[in-house]
């Protein structure tokens, strides 16, 4: 597998177009996320099960009518800021979920069906071009591929396309409802300590720079001043802009309290970059590369070699002893070995004139959450 990554050009973007700002409305998306994906978000089960204990069932049923908008994928409708131009009123999320929803009507319905279908067309997402509402052809595509998605998906799609009004005052009043059942709450809990990882991070910019903030906010994301573009390091390909005239300049950083392990990275044409990124991991710190957990996966997956981390994880040994053991030559050891310590999965010390080669048992035991959190991110 080559290397993948979704890269924002940044090439000419003022510094003070990089803004750092919290969204009510992204946040509901991620806290509606850890409420259908528990499995995705570990530290959140207590939430988790507390908040769907205490859905009316109304609610309930609603929500999973429409729980494809971010279940699987993150729907950009819940960034309706980065889809607007400043003189549509956007640039910035809003202050309350009211004001994002607001934000949210006033995109039109080219793209507010554009977002709502995402997950029809996820593969031509960083293609752009006219929404299912003005081609027949996207139109054709979006109503087969929900068919294939499940019944609740083609009737949500056949409402979207016939009366896009209605379906979005539908999901408005889905959003309001949440508000009142469970996320005022959330948000009233969760604002200032979001609101404080932004003031931080601007801070950070302000004094050290992109690559060193961005760092700090996500080990997955990287900068690359020389070419003017940032990656992050995804199981995803995209590649969008921050210098776009006809959206604005700008890119946002936005930081979620229910993301990790998702960096999230809204890169559609004709909107301008979000990244939403995750203030904390509950669990891990420093996630390796897409690259380097390709490699321990390929180490691992040689049976021979699963052999050879099996005596390896019990106590240090030589190559001879390996050899000896594994009934195989020397040189074939080692070049096993060699592939181990490529995935940094096997550490090596000198004692005397023998080099002793053992497993590093911590790096093993993250492959697990690591390919979890690398799948996810």
């Amino acid at each position: 597998m080559g290397a993948v990554s979704v890269t924002i050009e940044i090439a000419g973007l003022a510094p003070e177009r990089i803004v750092f700002d919290i969204s009510p409305l992204a946040e509901l998306g991620v806290a509606l996320h850890a409420l259908t994906e528990p499995g995705h978000h570990p530290g959140l089960h207590g939430w988790a099960t507390a908040t769907s204990a205490g859905l009316k069932p109304d609610l309930a049923d609603r929500l999973c009518e429409a729980d494809f908008l971010w279940r699987t994928i993150f729907s950009d409708v819940f960034m309706p800021f980065a889809g607007l131009t400043a003189a549509e009123g956007g640039g910035r999320p809003g202050t309350t979920l009211a004001e994002d929803l607001d934000l949210l009507d006033r995109l039109d319905d080219e793209r507010f069906v554009a977002a709502a279908l995402e997950f029809t067309c996820a593969s031509h997402y960083s293609a752009g071009g006219y929404s299912a509402l003005s081609d027949e052809r996207r139109r054709k595509q979006a109503l087969d591929l929900a068919a294939t998605r499940g019944p609740r998906q083609l009737d949500f799609t056949r409402r979207l396309l016939a009366d896009p009004a209605a379906v979005r005052s539908w999901v408005r009043r889905l959003f309001e409802d949440c508000d009142e059942a469970f996320f005022a709450d959330t948000w009233s809990r969760t604002a200032g300590r979001l609101a404080a990882d932004a003031r931080r991070k601007t801070d950070l910019l302000r004094r050290k720079g992109l690559a060193e903030t961005l760092h700090a906010a996500s080990p997955a994301l990287a900068v690359d001043e020389d070419r003017g573009r940032i990656t992050a390091d995804k199981l995803a390909q995209g590649r969008t802009t921050a210098v776009d005239p006809a959206v604005g300049a700008g890119l946002t950083l936005v930081p979620t309290s229910f993301g990790w392990p998702h960096l999230l990275v809204l890169h559609a044409p004709g909107w301008r970059p979000v990244i939403h990124y995750p203030v904390s991991a509950p669990e891990l710190t420093g996630p390796g590369t897409v690259q380097l957990l390709e490699r321990r996966m390929e180490a691992l997956a040689h049976p021979l070699r699963m052999r050879l981390c099996r005596h390896l994880a019990r106590a240090a040994h030589t190559t001879g002893e390996l050899a000896e053991t594994c009934g195989i030559t020397a040189p074939e050891v080692s070049r096993h070995l060699a592939v181990l310590k490529k995935a940094q999965l096997v550490t090596t010390r000198r004692r005397g004139r023998y080099v002793l080669h053992q497993l590093d048992v911590a790096a093993v035991a993250r492959i697990g959450s690591d390919f979890l959190e690398t799948v996810l991110r």
